[in-house]
């Protein structure tokens, strides 16, 4: 019973199991993360386009939930950067200035996300972890950090951006520092002023709570509102109490494939750190369980009011750097996290928008590796390219569509994979070892025989690709070949009538030519699906040998009898 229980909730297995050692560096480590997530989550709230108790809000059950559910012992899960510049690029538009319609909106995009996360985790998805590579998540990134760091300048400086897109509002920037606000802007170098003195003076100290905390206790002493500097405002504190959506159904199709690629993004932006740290930490997490505990991770955070969360790499570090040894980090942090929500909200409301604004800045360039992206171009040119067009789809389009866009180039970048993979000429070495022909003239070709490799598994869309590449690859070895032998293994992974027909109009070529066809390896496999296409084996048809040692040591006793019986 409890096995089950564990492999459905993997936290409750160190719970249950927990060491009293450990506590020390746990709650050390929670108030860390907890000092770094407030005025973070505090910032996104803002960010997203909702009241800051929301960003609070999406803190607490999500960290309690992922604690639960989740398999790495020190990812930390909250509000990201790119997934709330995601939420407000969608649900801006549709809400049309309705903050309460805005809010909702948050809402049901984020039990979205949640909803195709668990489709995903039941369907055993995880592997969409591998789905967006390094390159193109990284170009999406980059873009992201760029658009947020834009988008809050008008914080910083006092103005309000009439343009939504990047482009534009970059073609407006004389006119709008024109119509900076100096009190404003003065509260921002101020907060970036505390900031780095924190960071020089104790680097370990959570620099952006201090620096918010100043730049409120500042606006408070000295009344500074009364100077046009504006605040973050009234904040209504306690427990969240849940509304069911109130606007019109129909602008749920508008927020279904936004939210499945935000489900993307965010899960395999949280699988790279959680792979990352759990690495580090010696131990393994299951993708799949991880799909489910972030899905239910974005439940918890809709039901309680909350937006979309994600893997937040900043503070699974903090965790990581304190010495956080388990899923207890988040439970605690979530605690101390809840009772401010709770109970000591008064003070956020003197927070200025424009230290926010500086936090989110910072936030967006420790997300930003423009170098990363360059030194691409000496290791990897095409990995380069793709990079450098999911940034600029980012820059130039908006962030959903680069989104999509970033979806839609991992998955043609697989299916050129498939479609067009690598293949090998194989030989024998010295020692009688299969492997690939190549310019070391460590193997060789064995005389009368062409073996054949394809390196993808073969399917109806690359079958035509398959018996182009064998046909040309055949014609350039001599004349004398007397048997094409194919190594089943790689290649031959799954029924499939298109290949099974394409492998009959092989063997009619070979045959006209007087060559025989091997398949060599996955024998009961083949067999039984030849016998399904109604394709002839043995020496009415295909030769299939169970794997490729045995194939050349038919073949070298056939060319030794015709031999003998020649001489």
């Amino acid at each position: 019973m409890f096995s089950r229980l564990y492999n459905f909730m993997p936290g409750l297995n160190v719970l249950f199991n927990y060491q009293r050692k450990w506590l020390a560096d746990d709650a050390k480590a929670a108030l860390s993360v907890a000092a770094v997530a407030l005025p973070v989550a505090i910032a996104y709230a803002q960010l997203t386009g909702v009241n800051a108790v929301v960003g609070l809000y999406s803190c607490v059950l999500p960290m309690i939930i992922y604690a639960l559910f989740g398999t790495s012992k020190q990812l930390i899960v909250g509000p990201d950067a790119a997934t709330c510049a995601v939420i407000a690029a969608v649900v801006t538009p549709l809400a049309a200035g309705d903050i309460v319609k805005h809010w909702q909106l948050v809402i049901t995009m984020t039990a979205m996300t949640g909803f195709w996360c668990i489709i995903a985790s039941r369907f055993k998805l995880g592997v969409l972890a591998d789905f967006l590579s390094k390159p193109i998540l990284m170009g999406l990134l980059n873009g992201v950090a760029i658009t947020i760091i834009v988008g809050q300048f008008s914080k910083v400086f006092g103005f309000t951006f009439d343009e939504r897109y990047l482009l534009e509002r970059l073609g407006g920037v004389p006119d709008y520092l024109s119509q900076a606000h100096v009190p404003t802007l003065l509260m921002a170098l101020f907060t970036v002023s505390i900031y780095f003195l924190i960071k020089r003076l104790k680097p370990t100290f959570p620099a952006s709570m201090f620096a918010i905390a100043f730049a409120a206790a500042l606006v408070w002493f000295f009344n500074l509102e009364q100077f046009e500097i504006k605040t973050i405002g009234i904040v209504e504190g306690g427990l969240p109490l849940f509304k069911a959506p109130d606007f019109d159904l129909g602008i749920i199709r508008g927020l279904v494939m936004p939210a499945l690629n935000l489900a993307i993004v965010s899960f395999v932006s949280m699988m790279l750190t959680a792979r990352s740290f759990a690495e580090k930490n010696c131990y393994d997490i299951d993708s799949d369980k991880e799909f489910m505990a972030l899905g239910m991770a974005n439940f918890a955070s809709a039901l309680s009011q909350g937006f979309a969360v994600s893997g937040a790499d900043s503070r699974t570090a903090v965790n990581d750097a304190n010495g956080g040894k388990t899923q207890l980090v988040s439970i605690i942090a979530a605690i101390i996290i809840a009772i401010i929500a709770i109970f000591l909200t008064a003070p956020l409301e003197f927070i200025p928008s424009a230290a926010l604004g500086v936090v989110l800045i910072i936030a967006s360039i420790h997300l930003l590796d423009l170098k990363a992206v360059w030194r691409l171009r000496l290791k990897d040119r095409q990995a380069f390219y793709l990079t450098l067009i999911t940034l600029f789809a980012v820059l130039f389009i908006g962030v959903i569509p680069g989104i999509t866009l970033a979806v839609l180039l991992g998955l043609f970048q697989f299916i050129r994979t498939v479609m067009r993979p690598t293949d090998n000429i194989l030989g024998v070495d010295i020692n009688g070892v299969v492997r690939s022909l190549d310019t070391s003239d460590k193997a060789k070709a064995i005389d009368g025989v062409f073996i054949y490799r394809f390196n993808s598994p073969l399917t109806y869309f690359n079958s035509s690709f398959f018996k182009r590449r064998l046909l040309e690859q055949y014609a350039r070895q001599k004349d004398d070949i007397q048997c094409v032998i194919i190594d089943a293994v790689p290649c031959f992974t799954h029924l499939d009538l298109s290949v099974m027909a394409m492998l009959a109009d092989l063997n009619t070529i070979f045959k006209k030519r007087g060559v025989r066809l091997e398949l060599a390896g996955r024998k009961r496999q083949l067999l039984a699906w030849f016998k399904n296409a109604d394709i002839k084996s043995g020496s009415d048809g295909i030769y299939v040998h169970s794997d490729l040692y045995l194939a050349l040591r038919i073949n070298k006793s056939k060319q030794i009898a015709d031999k003998e019986a020649q001489g």
